[in-house]
């Protein structure tokens, strides 16, 4: 598996910034930010005239693009993602579920988008993958379960957020196991508390919360589970660069410490 972090955590600077850390940092590569409204290091509106410089960086700094986070399920924005994500060789697509946590039809209608929305990723031969989100109509391990089993195109995955699951009250390394068969994307981070946020980001580098990630790593190796792990780090975008880097840096290397310890790197 490749380690990577989301580059809404540089949201503050510009995207050569964010590339050049993740490259101090040790990371194999990035998730660009497509989050219109809080970071848009990649400008879907207009990304014909910024793939070919994206292009550039990622082969200039030896990264992988790994993913990309869009968080909307709007058809027109998920189109021009999918047409970004064919055009730079990026083949994950993360959203949120949207709608509202245990409301029926919240969840029959966010998946049937969802639904519609990952049939037409895979005519791009990308991935449309959603988490699990406090307060979505898809919040937990069994709401994930159903719409697994409702969601059946091949260009759907899962996208796990231990920081999400365990805020509901749940155990991220049980709930792993439970979804890992369809899990195509990992959007990492720490929490110290069960609280309905996750904290100021700092507190959200890997090893300063309370989730046990080693077994939570340890659930994605045994799985054989080969897909990106990209560090998602939020409420950063007016911090001064050298804190944005000592995330980055704390959080690659505890999890490239949970990976030697179990063999995988």
């Amino acid at each position: 598996m490749k380690l990577g972090f989301n580059t809404v955590l540089f949201g503050g600077h510009d995207l050569r910034t964010a590339m050049q850390h993740a490259v101090w940092a040790g990371y194999d590569g990035v998730e660009l930010s497509a989050i219109k409204g809080m970071c848009e290091h990649l400008v879907l509106d207009d990304f014909r005239s910024q793939a070919a410089d994206i292009k550039k960086l990622a082969a200039e700094f030896g990264l992988d693009l790994l993913a990309m986070e869009v968080a909307s399920l709007e058809e027109d924005r998920l189109t021009k993602a999918y047409q970004a994500g064919a055009e730079l060789g990026i083949a994950v697509i993360n959203v949120g579920p949207g709608g509202k946590s245990d409301v029926e039809e919240d969840f029959k209608r966010q998946t049937g988008i969802i639904a519609k929305m990952a049939d037409k990723a895979a005519e791009y031969g990308v991935i449309l993958c959603c988490k699990a989100h406090i307060g979505g109509s898809i919040y937990n391990t069994p709401t994930t379960l159903r719409a697994m089993k409702e969601i059946t195109s091949k260009g759907f995955g899962v996208d796990m957020d231990p920081s999400h699951i365990y805020r509901a009250n749940e155990n991220p390394v049980d709930a792993l196991k439970a979804v890992v068969s369809r899990v195509k994307h990992i959007h990492i981070r720490d929490c110290l508390t069960r609280d309905k946020g996750p904290g100021a980001p700092e507190l959200q580098a890997c090893g300063r919360g309370s989730i046990d990630l080693l077994g939570y790593f340890k659930v994605l190796v045994d799985a054989g589970y080969d897909g990106p792990v990209d560090l998602e780090i939020i409420g950063a975008g007016d911090y001064e660069l050298s804190r944005c880097a000592v995330i980055a840096a704390e959080s690659r290397g505890y999890m490239n410490a949970c990976l030697k310890a179990l063999g995988a790197r």
